[in-house]
């Protein structure tokens, strides 16, 4: 029997509702629960051929855990080596590469010094930075938040010059970004699941946190459902994860990548609704069991993209464009599907809840 185990943290919806999807289908051989660790030996496996890793970034412990599992033979998704070297700074440099548009963006040292350092660990760093060119390069207004850190935390915007250095004087020893400010007319949420699974959905970043799914605009136009398709796919690719959301923010009718490293985006059903998170757990469950039939015993079954594939081999970064295989896209129920992109059929939670609703009447 291959186990395939889900490792989480405080949500409660998707979880539950992943597992009891992939036991519903009866795969021979294969099931699903959560995630259980009594002990953590090197080089000893957890018993498992799949693990979905919603919480190491959260909880050192997993991540080390996690890595330990990789080396025995689990199929770990997201990659937990990768994910441990990935960041957002990086992530906008490699766009830049790949001619994916991004905001102009610069990386700022600490505010304060990290813990066990002193001036003299600085000794190659110039002081004072060339704010002068660091702002002429940006612009104001802007956005100034951390390098490694997501959940919108530590997210400031930044007015001029003075509101700049009032808030970075007070970030401690966030490594911070500062962000050039896209003001959009339009701006989507894409789930990428296995590198090939694409779900579109427009998205208001400024509405409270329950509300971003309900935006109240007018559908997108074709042409710029399929530069964010094509955007989604080569990021996802080229970074290697399984499961992540990519965020774009449209300016006069380019889709600027704002946010590509959430490799444990929110799939809670009260924020992304009911057709949404029907979309996640079923395309989440059969990439689960398609990676569980493939892995294999002995062999290293995670995902590297495309970036350290290039790097291995030898060969230019930006070259031949991987084969992908079939590629499947659907879009959020507000938006008008083009020919190439279908709409996501009814939504099976829905009538899972309401059937769970009579059982117990």
């Amino acid at each position: 029997m291959k186990k395939i185990g889900i490792l989480f943290g405080q949500e409660n919806t998707f979880p539950q509702a992943f597992v009891d999807r992939i036991n519903s289908k009866g795969e021979k051989g294969i099931s699903a629960e959560f995630v259980n660790i009594n002990k953590v030996m090197q080089a000893e496996p957890l018993d498992y051929a799949v693990i979905v890793d919603r919480i190491s970034q959260d909880v050192p412990f997993y991540r080390a855990a996690l890595k330990n599992a990789a080396i025995c033979g689990t199929a770990v998704i997201n990659n937990p080596f990768w994910w441990s070297a990935d960041e957002k700074f990086f992530n906008n440099a490699l766009a830049v590469k790949l001619g994916v548009p991004v905001p102009k963006t610069v990386i700022l040292p600490s505010k304060e010094l990290p813990d066990d350092t002193t001036s003299q660990s600085f000794r190659n760093l110039a002081y004072p930075l060339d704010w002068k060119g660091i702002f002429e390069y940006i612009g104001f207004p802007a956005y100034m938040k951390p390098f490694d850190v997501g959940g919108w935390k530590e997210v400031y915007r930044i007015e001029n010059e003075e509101d700049f250095f009032d808030k970075y004087n007070g970030t401690k020893q966030y490594v911070m970004m500062l962000q050039e400010e896209v003001t959009f007319d339009d701006y989507f949420r894409c789930y990428c699941i296995g590198g090939k699974h694409v779900r579109i959905m427009q998205y208001e970043p400024r509405n409270p946190h329950h509300l971003r799914y309900e935006h109240g605009k007018p559908p997108a136009s074709k042409k710029i459902l399929d530069m964010v398709e094509a955007y989604v796919i080569k990021l996802n690719q080229y970074l290697g994860y399984d499961f992540n959301t990519v965020e774009f923010a449209i300016r006069d009718g380019i889709p600027y990548a704002i946010d590509f490293c959430n490799p444990a985006p929110d799939a809670d059903i009260k924020s992304v609704g009911v057709e949404n998170f029907e979309w996640v757990v079923e395309t989440a469950a059969n990439y689960a069991i398609e990676r569980a039939k493939a892995q294999k015993d002995g062999m290293d079954n995670l995902t590297w993209g495309q970036y350290v594939k290039t790097g291995a081999a030898g060969l230019p970064l930006v070259g031949k464009a991987p084969k992908v295989g079939k590629v499947d896209v659907s879009v959020g129920p507000d938006i008008k599907a083009p020919k190439a992109i279908k709409k996501a059929s009814a939504p099976k939670v829905e009538k899972e809840v309401k059937a769970k609703k009579v059982a117990k009447k």
